[in-house]
């Protein structure tokens, strides 16, 4: 019984534990927080976008060439 202690249950008692130490820890972001985040984000999948787009511009020529399309 105390290997099963020592191998499950401890570990599973301890992430309890910081899992509600850090669910204690969380606060609700305000206002101005949460617009800096919405905008950091939609910039993010702008750029991302644009580099797929650009990505996939630069990759139909190439593709032409090399398969030799009509």
């Amino acid at each position: 019984m105390s290997d099963v202690n020592t191998l499950i249950i401890d570990p599973l008692r301890e992430f309890a534990k910081d899992s509600v130490r850090l669910v204690k820890k969380c606060t609700k972001p305000d206002r101005k927080e949460f617009v800096r985040i919405a905008l950091a984000t939609g910039t993010g999948m702008v750029v991302m976008g644009f580099v797929g787009f650009f990505v996939k511009l630069i990759h139909i020529p190439i593709n032409q060439i090399i398969v030799g399309g009509n």
